[in-house]
């Protein structure tokens, strides 16, 4: 059976930081591509960060490069964002994601995903 928990959501202020993470657990971890999406109230899901399965080329949305850092530990079946420069936009529920087909890149469409965390809300204010 297959869980991903995701940890670490909280609320912040403008310009502040948050670490969130995932374990997971009864998949080979280190043979999977894992993503990091989030919903804002009222939009679609969208592709926030991922890493690949291999050698950990990592990838990023547009509006968060620079301010955020995916990272694995597949000794801890872990995978980290690092959240920094935090801004109101950012607000959003963030979900964990594994993409167990071992392409050769980052997919970031939610559908390449198969199995999800129940979320961690992430609320950026003053």
């Amino acid at each position: 059976q297959v869980h991903v928990l995701e940890s670490g959501g909280g609320l912040v202020q403008p310009g502040g930081s948050l670490r969130l993470s995932c374990v997971v657990s009864g998949l080979t971890f280190s043979r999977i591509t894992m993503g990091w999406f989030r919903q804002a109230p009222g939009k679609e899901r969208e592709f926030v960060a991922g890493i690949m399965w291999t050698t950990s080329p990592t990838y990023y949305k547009d509006s968060v490069k620079g301010r955020f850092t995916i990272s694995r530990d597949n000794a801890k079946n872990t995978v980290n964002l690092q959240m920094n420069s935090l801004k109101p936009e950012d607000t959003a529920v963030y979900y964990c994601a594994t993409d167990a087909s071992r392409r050769w890149r980052v997919s970031s469409d939610k559908g390449d995903y198969g199995y999800w965390g129940q979320g961690t809300q992430v609320t950026v204010s003053s």
